[in-house]
């Protein structure tokens, strides 16, 4: 694979403070800041990790964008799904090539990126159809049109129903996920993870209220990041942190009639009552 920029990629300009611009490169096109322009065609033709300078002599490195960027920077609709919890809900939701995953809402698609990159097969409800259409721009533009191959999204109300076969996973982004629960039989395969990201607590725990009959491994978290200062001898956290975003509510699907379990570490309200 050639590490040769050319007409029509995308790449991101790092300025020497770190901030990140997007561009689309092409022949005629220039990238303009407060500290002058860098014609594209003074990109086009070297490679990743080269320097271009401004016409008032600002300095970018050119690198090809990470999905982490792209999403930090692309068209959106709805609010996103920010990096700091895509990684967490793949790892956690164990999306892996090949899994079936039930989506909804998708929003500006940054999830349903990150899970067609980590091979899902996706069914997305969503209810706006501006939104849906600027999640398939998204990910057509990021990982190309071969990806929506993996996505197919509709138009359609997911509180009023799950009706497209049986699923591995339930990975949400919804103001009130609770009242899918009871969607879930019959949508969700014995074993299968159910995720909801929630902004609030309160959400969260009316989503785990509903999930003591027929669940087990049910867990809530959320996840802080913070950088660090390192400048020779300067060590310390930075002063600003990105803390909460939204909580995860996780749980595994089983309803074997019923069945109590107690599992080591978690609380009574973690145990599974379930009935046939």
């Amino acid at each position: 694979m050639s590490n040769v920029f050319r007409a029509g990629e995308r790449v991101v300009l790092l300025d020497q403070k770190k901030r990140r611009y997007l561009q689309i490169l092409s022949d005629s096109g220039e990238f303009h800041s407060h500290s002058g322009f860098v014609p594209h065609a003074n990109v086009i033709g070297k490679e990743e990790g080269c320097w271009v300078e401004s016409t008032k002599g600002a300095k970018y490195v050119v690198l090809r964008p990470t999905l982490e960027d792209f999403v930090v920077e692309m068209p959106r609709g709805a609010q996103v799904i920010y990096p700091k919890d895509l990684a967490p809900i793949c790892m956690i939701g164990d999306i892996k090539p090949g899994v079936r995953v039930f989506e909804s809402g998708v929003g500006s698609g940054a999830l349903s990126m990150a899970m067609l990159r980590w091979g899902a097969e996706i069914t997305g409800y969503e209810l706006r159809e501006d939104f849906a259409n600027r999640a398939k721009a998204n990910v057509e533009s990021f990982l190309g049109p071969e990806a929506l191959g993996n996505f197919h999204v509709q138009i359609r109300d997911s509180y009023a129903g799950v009706d497209d076969g049986v699923f591995d996973r339930f990975i949400l982004d919804l103001p009130e996920p609770w009242h899918l629960l009871d969607h879930v039989r019959g949508s969700l395969r014995p074993g299968g993870i159910f995720l909801a990201y929630t902004p609030s607590i309160t959400q969260a725990a009316k989503v785990r209220h509903g999930m003591q009959k027929g669940w087990t491994d049910t867990r809530t978290l959320e996840v802080l990041h913070r950088t660090w200062h390192i400048e020779g001898e300067s060590v310390r956290p930075d002063h600003r942190m990105v803390a909460h975003t939204g909580f995860l509510t996780v749980g595994r699907w089983i309803d074997q009639g019923s069945i109590k379990m107690h599992s080591p570490g978690h609380s009574s309200a973690d145990s599974i009552t379930a009935s046939s």
